[in-house]
């Protein structure tokens, strides 16, 4: 049987389950007998109800017939031999929820724990390297379809039963019921942010959502003598006109802020928005550059006018370049919104990088945050009077 595709069966059916999961049901059982003061271990019922589980993992959902008795998800009786995406979502959380409670003294099933809190647990184990813990996230995070991600989470599994480390199942089963639809977003975003969590929820001084920028960025910090410089441009890179928190490859070179509520959910925040987009256009600009291409104090007008005064030099073309340059800053200048700022920048940082002329990220970074804020209507105008008179300044001195 294959699963039915399409935004429609995104989202598990919780109101038409008879009863909790199966994995919620585990947990409880052993609470209760815990609580009667009996030793707490799994009924006869749950450790039968485990065994099916770990026949079902590699078969293909709807196939075991031990399986079918702990599905909570109702198959719709409408004759049809397509299942349901939350039944095959379902069928790959129960599996994996059997190979991870496998010989397990305690539950395995930890509310609030999502997959890349669990991580960032092992990250910090004696289990795993660093490298190796976001090589295992990575695989799963750039999984295909769901087949293919429940096979990757299949290995992670096993690892995180060795360490010890729970996991949130309602959490996953609900990831996975989004994976194959338009949702998928938010779940990668929600696990990276959750991976890089530095365990700081309180919110810095005067921000009231918790969100900001705690570490130095990376752009700061940028030296190309570094081993690892190249591979990181070339990983920023790769974000370029993708959704911000959605690229694996850069989930650590983020430094924005957050509370760890908001991580949870994959929130997507102006200030991360702002530092991807900041990100991807720093790379492009560091390319072939073994020198710092972040200069501070060298506003987007700055570097243009610059740029406009260096071809001003050419003979006989001084005055059509100087006019094509502002008609370029002009419309950089009069972007609507964040994404239009984006768009023209992306067209002046090549020209930038070709000229060697650096760019002050950190000012970057706070026009993208405030751009098409509509709270903040008076910092917009502040930075284009600024922009505009670093352009000018820079062309005639």
């Amino acid at each position: 049987m294959k699963s039915m595709s399409g935004a429609r069966n995104a989202r598990p059916a919780v109101g038409r389950r008879a009863r909790r999961y199966l994995w919620e049901e585990a947990a409880q059982n052993w609470q209760a007998a815990r609580d009667e003061g009996r030793s707490p271990e799994f009924s006869e019922y749950i450790a039968r109800s485990l065994r099916a589980l770990r026949e079902g993992v590699g078969q293909e959902p709807g196939t075991v017939a031990p399986m079918r008795a702990v599905h909570r998800v109702v198959l719709p009786d409408d004759g049809s031999d397509r299942l349901p995406d939350a039944y095959v979502a379902e069928h790959y959380t129960l599996t994996l929820f059997g190979l991870h409670q496998h010989a397990a003294s305690d539950p395995v099933h930890q509310p609030g724990t999502g997959l890349g809190t669990a991580c960032l647990r092992l990250r910090q184990s004696d289990t795993l390297t660093q490298a190796a813990a976001e090589r295992r996230l990575t695989a799963a995070a750039t999984a295909q379809d769901l087949h293919e991600l429940a096979q990757h989470l299949q290995q992670l599994m096993s690892l995180l039963r060795s360490a010890g480390i729970g996991l949130d199942y309602t959490r996953l089963f609900r990831d996975l019921t989004r994976w194959d639809g338009p949702d998928r977003n938010r779940v990668l975003r929600a696990w990276g942010l959750q991976y890089t969590d530095p365990a700081s929820a309180a919110p810095l001084e005067g921000d009231a959502n918790g969100t900001g920028s705690a570490a130095a960025p990376y752009w700061t910090t940028f030296d190309s003598s570094r081993r690892e410089a190249g591979a990181e441009l070339a990983a920023l890179r790769s974000g370029a006109g993708r959704e911000a928190g959605t690229v694996p490859a850069m989930w650590t070179l983020h430094t924005t802020r957050m509370a760890s509520q908001w991580r949870d959910k994959g929130s997507l925040t102006r200030d991360l928005v702002a530092e991807h987009a900041a990100l991807t256009l720093f790379a492009r600009h560091q390319q072939t550059h073994a020198h710092p291409m972040h200069v501070r104090h060298n506003s987007p007008g700055t570097a243009a006018g610059q740029l406009a005064k260096k071809g001003t030099g050419s003979a006989g073309e001084g005055k059509s370049v100087t006019a094509a340059s502002e008609r370029r800053f002009g419309a950089l200048l009069t972007s609507a919104d964040t994404d239009e700022l984006v768009m023209h920048l992306r067209s002046l940082v090549p020209l930038l990088n070709k000229a060697s002329i650096g760019l002050d990220y950190t000012l970057l970074r706070s026009a993208l945050r405030v751009w098409d804020d509509p709270r903040l209507p008076d910092a917009v105008a502040a930075f284009r009077q600024r922009w505009d008179r670093d352009f000018h300044i820079a062309m005639t001195s």
